[in-house]
C-alpha cells in the first residue's frame, strides 16, 4: 500500500462519522418524535400508536393471523406476539382457531376493542391534522409518498424494538 493511500485511510478513520448525516438516525429521530405526538393524542384512551394501528388493522380486515398482521404493520413477529398478549389481556382482542387451518389462530376485535377503536379514531385524526398543520399538508403527502418509495433491499423485520 502506498504511503499516500495509508495517509488518506488514516485521515478517514480519524474523522468523526457525522451522525447528523446518518439517514437511519434522521429517520429514527423523526419517527420517535412523530410517535410521541400520536401517543399524546391517544393518551386519553390508554392506547399507544402501535396498539391503535393494530386495532385499526383488525377493524379493517375483521380478523387476521398473527403473521399477516405483523407483516401488514411491518412489526417483528415476536413483538407482535407480545402486543397481542397485552391486547388480549385487556380484553380488546380475542384469538380463535382458524376455520380453514385448525393449527393456526385468528385475531379479532372484541366488542370492547371495537368501542375503544371507535373512541380513539377521532384522536388519531386530530394527530393527523396537527401533524399536517405543523408540517404543511403538501409536505406531509410528499413525505408519505417518498417514504413508501424508499428502497432498502429485502430486509425482514427483525429488530426487537419495532
Amino acid at each position: 500500500m502506498s504511503r499516500s493511500r495509508e495517509n488518506r485511510q488514516m485521515m478517514q478513520i480519524n474523522q468523526p462519522l457525522g451522525i447528523d448525516e446518518c439517514n437511519c438516525n434522521a429517520m429514527r429521530k423523526a419517527s420517535r418524535q412523530i410517535t410521541r405526538l400520536y401517543d399524546a393524542h391517544l393518551a386519553p384512551t390508554g392506547l399507544r400508536i402501535t396498539q391503535f394501528l393494530t386495532l385499526a388493522a383488525l377493524n379493517e380486515v375483521g380478523s387476521a393471523g398473527i403473521n399477516a398482521l405483523a407483516e401488514r404493520l411491518d412489526i417483528e413477529r415476536t413483538a407482535m406476539g407480545k402486543m397481542v398478549g397485552f391486547l388480549e389481556r385487556d380484553g380488546l382482542i380475542r384469538l380463535r382457531p382458524s376455520p380453514t387451518d385448525g393449527r393456526s389462530r385468528l385475531i379479532e376485535l372484541t366488542e370492547k376493542g371495537r368501542r375503544l377503536h371507535k373512541e380513539a379514531a377521532p384522536l388519531w385524526r386530530d394527530a393527523q391534522r396537527q401533524f399536517a398543520q405543523l408540517n404543511g399538508a403538501k409536505n406531509v403527502a410528499e413525505l408519505r409518498k417518498g417514504l413508501q418509495q424508499m428502497v432498502v433491499g429485502d430486509m425482514a423485520a427483525t429488530s426487537s424494538d419495532d
